[in-house]
């Protein structure tokens, strides 16, 4: 199966990378997958299976709905959820513009992404991953 570029799945792929700061090689070891199958992902070759999906759901903070249907395996109209709500950074500098600086609000997200994490890696480890 051949996805276009700009895709809501590779939108989604690149967003997650670019907000966690992950390369591919970086995303797959920490979803448990191999760096191939991130790539053929992210090159349109091939779509993450469901468990895949149920992954990133849990390592992006997205819902499974959100991801699904990204990926294109429910019906309806595949959601932009990436581009619905901003990354937190854009909203920063737009709600606390006067108040926050790029360096705080660097620290900030890099906080927020070390919340994720452990709660993924807690996750992962109580389905004994």
């Amino acid at each position: 199966m051949m996805v276009k570029k700009g895709t809501p799945l590779i939108d989604f792929l690149e967003a997650v990378m670019r907000r966690r700061r992950r390369l591919p090689s970086q995303m797959a070891a920490e979803l448990g997958i191999s760096h191939a199958t991130v790539s053929r992902w992210l090159s349109g070759k091939d779509i993450p299976s469901t468990r895949s999906c149920r992954r990133l759901a849990e390592y992006s903070g997205v819902s499974i709905d959100k991801v699904l249907a990204a990926v294109g395996h429910i019906s309806g109209k595949p959601e932009r959820a990436v581009a619905e709500w901003p990354e937190f950074r854009e909203y920063a500098k737009i709600k606390y513009a006067d108040e926050l600086d790029d360096d705080l609000i660097t620290m900030i997200e890099d906080l927020i992404e070390r919340r994720r994490a452990k709660r993924y890696e807690k996750r992962k480890k109580r389905v004994g991953k």
